[in-house]
């Protein structure tokens, strides 16, 4: 039986395994990932079967591609939120699953910035993502969650946070590598 990981870098030893087709590395991976997954995929969704699906979708590719990790670039936690963001997105453009609301019900669904601040607050005290996106200033760090929390694109966290989209831009590329030198 596969132990539940506690250390975030235990990703890192089933993706080998799960390239050598052990179905049990991937069945592990799925009980310790698959949840945070599915919450990141939802904050972009917004619907709950969306993102299980994209969650699936992922762990389908993963199946076929954990092979192409490479740890130098990242952790496997990245490279499965990258995977998850990506797909959750594409779905979004894709649209044909979306639902269409009017104007009322779209506010009524809530401030993509909220969503944002509360998926960082969520984080515990001593998660590593937590303290590297501290050091973060605060306008900085509110554009990287837009961004990569709630999917938004640069334009729109642009819009949301009433800067150019230049500086937007710019931030964003600073932060995520000054998270991924702080995570390493």
């Amino acid at each position: 039986m596969l132990r539940l990981m506690s250390d975030p870098h235990d990703a890192e030893l089933l993706l080998p395994r799960i390239a050598k087709g052990e179905r049990s590395a991937l069945a592990g991976l799925f009980q310790v990932e698959s949840g945070r997954l599915v919450a990141v995929a939802q904050r972009i969704l917004r619907r709950r079967d969306l993102a299980e699906e994209a969650v699936q979708e992922v762990f389908v590719a993963v199946w076929h591609r954990a092979g192409q990790f490479d740890p130098l670039r990242g952790s496997a936690r990245g490279w499965l939120t990258t995977m998850t963001r990506n797909r959750a997105i594409n779905m979004l453009r894709d649209g044909s699953r979306m639902d269409y609301h009017d104007s009322t019900t779209l506010a009524d669904m809530g401030d993509r910035a909220v969503d944002a601040q509360e998926a960082f607050d969520a984080l515990a005290e001593r998660d590593a993502l937590r303290i590297c996106l501290e050091q973060l200033d605060e306008p900085r760090r509110r554009a990287v969650l837009l961004c990569y929390v709630t999917g938004l694109s640069h334009g729109e966290a642009a819009a949301t946070m009433q800067a150019p989209l230049g500086t937007i831009k710019a931030w964003i590329r600073r932060s995520v590598v000054s998270l991924q030198e702080c995570l390493s």
